[in-house]
C-alpha cells in the first residue's frame, strides 16, 4: 500500500533524472558505462548493494532461480560489449529481461529498495550492474583478451576517456566513470561490487593519460628508477616570508612563506649520477626527485640530459612562476614521457598548502627566517581540485599526489581509492621517511584498501634538518609501502647522492562481492629492491647531444593525443592478435569522419594525430596484406628502428605500434607459458563450457561447482619511474 511518505520519497527514475536531467529509457543500453553508472547510482542512494552480501531473510543471493548466474552475467556482458559496436541484432536476453523489471519498477520509492519491500528489483540492478561491469572489462587497461568480441567498442570507450576523463557519454561535471585497476579485499562498500569500472559522482576532475612503454625485447622483465632526494642540504635561509593577499585574523597571526633553494639543479651532478647507474644497471627508466627539486625553467634541459642516457620517464616536484602578477606560484608534480625525441607532458598540481606551526618551526630549525609564534602558510595559488591518472604501455597504471594531499580525506582521495592505481607516488617536502610518522599512516590506508603500492620521497636536506626534540636527524628520505609487505624505510647512505630502486610485479585478483567468481587478470607490485649511488668520477656515457643546425624530426602531440594514438595502437595489435580480417574495420574507425565520433560528440582528430594515426595504421596494414596472421616477432622487426630523415609522424607512430605490440606479446606469452590445460588467462573470465546462446542464457543448466582460476607464477620488473 502506498502511503503519504512514500509519495514524498525519491525514485529510481526521479534521481537519475535530478542527477544527469535524462529519463530512463532504453538508450541508456547503447553504451554498457552508462548503464552501470545508473544501477551503481540506485544501489548507492538506496544501500541496496548491502543485499549482494546479506540478503532479506527467507531469500539467497545469487537468487535461487538464476541458474550459473556468474557465467550468466560473463556471457551477458561479452555479448553485449559486441552488440555495442554496431547494435545489430538483440541485445543479450538476460540483459533485456532485467532490463524489463527496472523499467516497470523506476516509479517506486527507494525506501521498497532499502528495506528489500521489491526484492525483484533488487535482483535486477545487482545483476544489470554486473553485467555491465563485464562489459567494461577492457575499456581502460587493455587486457590480455581471449578474442575480438568488441574490439572497437573498447577502441571507442578509450578514446572517449582520453577526450572526457570518463567513460560513460552522461557530462562528466555530473557523473563520472572510471577505469578500476584495484579492487578491495575487503569491506563491504559499495566500491567492493565492480571490478573493472568506478563510479564517481565529481567535485573533482579526473583524466586519463596513456603513455607508450618505451622498452623492448629482455628490457621488458627489467625497470629501474634513481631517486634523487634532492636538494642534498637545505639552508635556513631557503625559507622566507612574502606578503600575501589576506588580512591577518585578530589573535590568530599568520603569514606566508616560499621555498627557493638557493642552489640550482645541478645537471653535472645528474649527469654522473646516470652513468654511476648505468655502471650497475642496463636500463635506468626513470628519474624521480622530491616536491619542489625543480625549478619549472630547468626541466626542458633535465629531460635532453635524461634523453641522452636512455631515460625515459621523469616525476619530479616543480617550483612554478606567478602566472600573473599579484599570484602565488603553483606547487605541482611534472610527469615527463619521452615518446621517440618528444617529451609529452602531465601536470599533477598540489590542492593543500604546508601549514608550518611552532612545533615545525623548532623541529626543522627555522626560527631565524620564520618567527615561531605565527602559522605560516605555503606562499602557493590553491587550484580546483583534479587527479591525472598515467597508464604504461604494460598496463602499470600510476597517480601522483603532493605532501598534504597523501593527508588530506576529500574527494581527490575518494576517487583514487575508487580507482586503485597501482602504484601512487608522493614527493614531499618533510623530515624524513620514517614508519611512525604521518605519511606511513596513510600510505597504509591505501595499501589496505584498494591495495595500491604507495612511494614517497623527501629531500635529503629536508631529513637533516629535522631534530624534534633533540633527537638525531635520520637518513630515511623514502618509504616504500605495498600491499603484501610491510612498511620500508630507505635510506641514503654516506657518500650516496641517489638511490636505485626497482620493482617486481605479479598477477592480482579481481574480486567483486556480488557473486562473480574471482579473476587473476590484475597486477601487483612486490619484491622491492634498492642500490645506493654514488656520483661517477669517469666521464659520463651520455653522448654528445645533437647539433641544433639539424634538429631530429620532431612531432608535437599533447598528452591526450598521444593517449589516443596508443588507444588505437592497442585496437590494431589486438585485431593483429585475434582477428586480422578486422583491420580495416579498425581503420575505418581511427580515421577523421567515422559515424560513431559524432554519437559520442566527440572532436575529430587534428591534422597531426589523423597523420599518426595513418602512418601507423599503414604499417600495419601491410603487415596484415598477406592474407594470414603476421608473425608479432616478424611485424616488430618491419617496425623496430626509425629510418634516417623520416617525418616524426612516422617515428611517434611506429613507436606507439612497438609498444602495443609488445604488450600484446608479453600477455600470450604468459598466457601459454606453462599453463595445464583448460586454464587460460583472459580479460574476463573464461567462457563456460558451452556458449550461452539462445534465450535462457545458460540459466537452466546446473549451477556447476565453484572452482578458483590460477595463474602461474610469472614476474615482471615493472616501471619503478611510477614511484618517487
Amino acid at each position: 500500500m502506498t502511503t503519504i511518505d512514500d509519495v514524498n520519497q525519491p525514485t529510481p527514475a526521479s534521481l537519475w533524472q535530478a542527477l544527469t536531467g535524462t529519463r530512463i529509457d532504453h538508450q541508456v543500453l547503447d553504451w554498457p558505462p552508462d548503464l552501470l553508472a545508473m544501477t551503481e547510482v540506485i544501489l548507492q542512494r538506496s544501500e541496496a548493494y548491502r543485499f549482494a552480501l546479506s540478503p532479506p531473510g527467507g531469500s539467497t543471493w545469487p537468487p535461487a532461480g538464476f541458474r550459473d548466474w556468474p557465467d550468466a552475467v560473463t556471457a551477458a556482458g561479452r555479448r553485449w560489449s559486441a552488440w555495442a559496436e554496431d547494435r545489430n541484432g538483440a541485445i543479450p536476453s538476460l540483459l533485456a529481461q532485467e532490463w524489463r523489471v527496472l523499467l516497470e519498477a523506476a516509479g517506486i520509492p527507494l525506501s521498497h529498495l532499502s528495506e528489500a519491500r521489491n526484492w525483484r528489483l533488487c535482483q535486477a540492478l545487482l545483476t544489470l550492474h554486473a553485467v555491465a561491469d563485464e562489459a567494461c572489462a577492457g575499456l581502460g587497461v587493455a587486457l590480455d583478451a581471449s578474442d575480438a568480441d568488441g574490439l572497437l567498442y573498447r577502441a571507442r570507450g578509450r578514446e572517449l576517456l582520453a577526450r572526457t576523463g570518463s567513460l560513460a557519454r552522461l557530462p562528466a561535471h555530473l557523473i563520472r566513470v572510471l577505469p578500476k585497476i584495484h579492487t578491495p579485499p575487503n569491506g563491504s562498500s559499495v566500491r567492493s561490487l565492480s571490478r573493472y569500472a568506478a563510479v564517481h559522482v565529481p567535485g573533482v576532475e579526473a583524466r586519463w593519460y596513456k603513455v607508450p612503454g618505451t622498452r623492448s625485447g629482455a628490457s621488458l622483465m627489467t625497470s629501474t628508477a634513481l631517486l634523487l632526494p634532492w636538494p642534498l642540504r637545505v639552508r635556513q635561509s631557503d625559507f622566507r616570508p612574502v606578503p600575501g593577499p589576506l588580512p591577518e585574523l585578530a589573535n590568530q597571526p599568520f603569514g606566508f612563506f616560499e621555498f627557493a633553494p638557493s642552489e640550482q639543479l645541478d645537471l653535472d651532478l645528474v649527469d654522473r649520477m646516470l652513468a654511476a647507474a648505468l655502471d650497475e644497471v642496463d636500463t635506468v627508466n626513470a628519474v624521480i626527485l622530491p616536491e619542489s627539486a625543480v625549478g619549472s625553467d630547468e626541466i626542458e634541459d633535465l629531460e635532453a640530459l635524461l634523453g641522452r642516457h636512455g631515460v625515459t620517464g621523469l616525476i619530479t616536484g616543480v617550483r612554478g612562476h606567478p602566472e600573473q602578477p599579484g599570484q602565488f606560484p603553483r606547487n605541482w608534480v611534472h610527469i615527463g614521457v619521452s615518446a621517440g625525441e618528444h617529451w609529452v607532458h602531465i601536470r599533477q598540481r598540489k590542492h593543500h598548502r604546508w601549514s608550518l606551526n611552532e612545533g615545525q618551526i623548532y623541529q626543522y630549525h627555522l626560527g631565524g627566517a620564520l618567527h615561531p609564534h605565527i602559522r605560516w602558510w605555503e606562499a602557493m595559488e590553491v587550484p580546483r581540485r583534479s587527479v591525472q591518472f598515467v597508464e604504461i604501455g604494460d598496463g602499470a597504471t600510476l597517480v601522483s599526489v603532493v605532501c598534504e594531499d597523501l593527508a588530506q580525506i576529500d574527494d581527490v582521495a575518494s576517487v583514487i581509492r575508487s580507482v586503485g592505481p597501482m602504484i601512487v607516488v608522493t614527493p614531499v617536502l618533510d623530515g624524513p621517511q620514517l614508519s611512525s610518522r604521518w605519511a606511513a599512516r596513510y600510505a597504509s590506508v591505501l595499501a589496505d584498501d584498494p591495495g595500491s603500492a604507495v612511494l614517497t620521497l623527501t629531500s635529503f636536506g629536508m631529513a637533516q634538518r629535522s631534530q624534534p626534540d633533540g633527537q638525531n636527524s635520520s637518513a630515511a628520505v623514502a618509504l616504500w609501502k605495498d600491499p603484501g609487505q610491510g612498511i620500508r624505510e630507505i635510506e641514503l647512505e654516506p657518500g650516496a647522492q641517489g638511490i636505485l630502486l626497482s620493482a617486481s610485479a605479479d598477477r592480482a585478483t579481481r574480486r567483486s562481492y556480488d557473486g562473480r567468481r574471482p579473476v587473476q587478470n590484475g597486477s601487483k607490485l612486490f619484491n622491492v629492491s634498492i642500490h645506493q649511488v654514488r656520483a661517477s668520477t669517469a666521464t659520463p656515457r651520455a653522448p654528445a647531444p645533437q647539433s641544433r643546425a639539424d634538429p631530429p624530426p620532431r612531432l608535437t602531440l599533447d598528452a591526450e593525443e598521444l593517449t589516443i594514438l596508443t588507444c588505437w595502437a592497442e585496437a590494431a595489435a589486438e585485431a593483429l592478435a585475434f582477428a586480422p580480417e578486422r583491420i580495416p574495420a579498425v581503420t575505418a574507425d581511427a580515421r577523421p569522419g567515422a559515424p560513431w565520433r559524432a554519437g559520442l560528440r566527440l572532436p575529430e582528430p587534428s591534422s597531426q594525430l589523423n597523420d599518426a594515426i595513418h602512418s601507423m595504421l599503414g604499417a600495419v596494414r601491410a603487415a596484415a596484406a598477406a592474407g594470414s596472421r603476421p608473425s608479432p616477432d616478424a611485424l616488430l622487426a618491419a617496425i623496430r628502428d626509425s629510418q634516417p630523415g623520416e617525418p616524426g609522424t612516422d617515428t611517434m607512430a611506429r613507436l606507439v605500434l612497438r609498444s602495443a605490440l609488445e604488450q600484446r606479446r608479453t600477455q600470450q606469452a604468459i598466457e601459454h607459458a606453462g599453463l595445464p590445460a583448460g586454464i587460460a588467462s583472459q580479460s574476463r573470465p573464461p567462457k563456460p563450457a558451452r556458449e550461452m546462446d539462445g534465450d535462457n542464457d545458460g540459466l537452466s543448466r546446473p549451477l556447476p561447482r565453484r572452482t578458483r582460476m590460477i595463474w602461474p607464477c610469472t614476474r615482471s620488473c615493472i616501471e619503478a619511474g611510477h614511484s618517487r
